[in-house]
């Protein structure tokens, strides 16, 4: 029987290194060759001992009481559930640990109809960040927000997809990070492991943004595209997660107030609705139209 993987004590090792000795109100000398935590800095905070601590991020004890993982928490300020969910997921003796699963997504059809009817760009995001359906609207934005594309592949993989983002490496560090949430203790599954495995090979900065351990709730806000038609396009980002569709959430962007943005849409829109017409539902927007935009008032 293959032992379940201790990831509460990867989670540990990497957010202690990240944790500084001044964030955690620890006095550091010019000698200190150590850029984090110290398991015994880590203990000594959390009223523990360094040696159960230690049992912890080796996972010699993988049974901790949530008391111990609240003082945990606090030290290297972490959300205390995520802690808790993979205290849970390192126990050998939980039921289905270690069983690899395939999870098919597939939007419900009244989900569809709405992403085609909505007036802003909008798609849907499975849990493994794959878009699993789009409005002409939000491939106008990006071209790879289509059916089949995978949003920590193109960010990390497709420099043209990069460049949109004005805060590139801060945009994909929260990718990372909403992808370690949705897809939670599921390491064993074959998706995660084939995704990770290739981002890992292919890409620098994933490995090290990887490496961070990062979670963080695959949240609202607002984002700054530097579009390649149109400049800057300031949009509010909400994300609805899907009722039944575990992990599935609609992604919709609306034109920040105050902001040129919805005018920029409208003219991406038309632009799309142009190209559709002209060549069919898989042609992209694009081409010697989009160099109208600079000549158009705003």
């Amino acid at each position: 029987m293959v032992e379940a993987r201790n990831l509460l004590g990867e989670y540990l090792r990497a957010r202690r290194e990240l944790v500084t000795p001044e964030r955690a109100g620890i006095p550091t000398s010019a000698r200190r060759k150590v850029a984090g935590l110290r398991r015994e800095e880590v203990a000594m905070l959390a009223g523990i001992s360094a040696e159960y601590y230690v049992r912890l991020e080796q996972g010699r004890d993988r049974r901790p009481s949530r008391q111990v993982l609240e003082a945990i928490a606090r030290v290297l300020q972490l959300d205390v559930a995520h802690l808790v969910v993979l205290a849970d997921a390192v126990d050998p003796a939980r039921p289905g640990s270690g069983r690899a699963r395939v999870r098919r997504e597939t939007p419900p059809p009244s989900l569809l109809r709405l992403v085609q009817t909505l007036p802003v760009p909008a798609f849907v995001e499975g849990r493994y960040l794959d878009v699993l359906a789009a409005n002409p609207l939000a491939t106008a934005v990006s071209a790879c927000l289509d059916v089949g594309r995978n949003r920590l592949r193109d960010v990390f993989l497709d420099p043209s997809e990069r460049a949109l983002f004005t805060h590139a490496e801060r945009a994909a560090g929260a990718l990372i990070a909403g992808f370690r949430r949705s897809v939670g203790t599921d390491v064993d599954d074959p998706r995660v492991i084939a995704l990770v495995g290739e981002l890992s090979v292919a890409s620098p900065l994933f490995r090290r943004l990887w490496a961070r351990h990062d979670v963080a709730d695959r949240g609202s806000g607002a984002v700054v595209l530097d579009h390649p038609m149109v400049g800057a396009l300031r949009l509010d980002r909400d994300k609805l997660a899907v009722t039944g569709a575990d992990g599935m959430m609609l992604v919709v962007y609306q034109p920040s107030p105050g902001t040129d943005a919805g005018e920029k849409l409208a003219f991406l829109g038309s632009v799309a609705a142009t190209t559709i017409a002209r060549h069919g539902p898989s042609a992209r927007a694009g081409g010697a139209d989009a160099d109208s935009f600079a000549r158009r008032p705003l």
